[in-house]
């Protein structure tokens, strides 16, 4: 799904992606992006722009739809552009739950592959013992290298926990 309010570029990313995705979907409102992603069902991936306000640069716009998606599809790969960018509103975007961060005008191959990569990277799934390998680190590490803290938070015994965190 590509939501933008010039309809030149949704025109030009219709074009660009239609041979690659089996659908793209264009909206030149915001508002109709909650509606639409729940009567789509599936959707692999939003491109978003950043600025919808006439007048407004400030990506102000795109962050609160970024929020807004995120919180009814947490697992839906968002992918903000703009033609106003700096490094300042990128990061606040990436912070804010952004797969990447594109900027107008874009390669097409680079928005490709962006899109590709970050549906991909939505759709991988750790295995359990990754997740338990870092979750045990994390733990270690609030509690500042206290093993027998970090045993008692995660239930377990500390021979345990000297096992896990040995474990590649």
């Amino acid at each position: 799904m590509a939501v933008d309010d010039n309809p030149a570029i949704l025109t030009a990313v219709k074009i660009c992606l239609g041979n690659v995705f089996n659908k793209v979907v264009t909206l030149s409102d915001p508002e109709r992006i909650l509606p639409t992603l729940a009567q789509e069902g599936e959707v692999d991936a939003v491109l978003l722009d950043m600025n919808f306000t006439l007048g407004l640069n400030s990506g102000q716009d795109g962050l609160l739809w970024l929020r807004a998606i995120l919180k009814r599809h947490p697992g839906l790969p968002v992918v903000l552009i703009t033609a106003y960018a700096d490094i300042q509103l990128a990061v606040k975007g990436l912070k804010a739950g952004a797969a990447d961060f594109l900027t107008k005008p874009w390669d097409n191959d680079d928005l490709i592959r962006v899109l590709k990569d970050a549906i991909d990277k939505a759709r991988h799934v750790d295995s359990l013992e990754d997740v338990t390998s870092h979750h045990v680190q994390r733990v270690v590490e609030q509690c500042h290298g206290n093993m027998s803290e970090a045993a008692r938070l995660l239930g377990i015994t500390r021979q345990t926990l000297y096992a896990r965190l040995r474990k590649p």
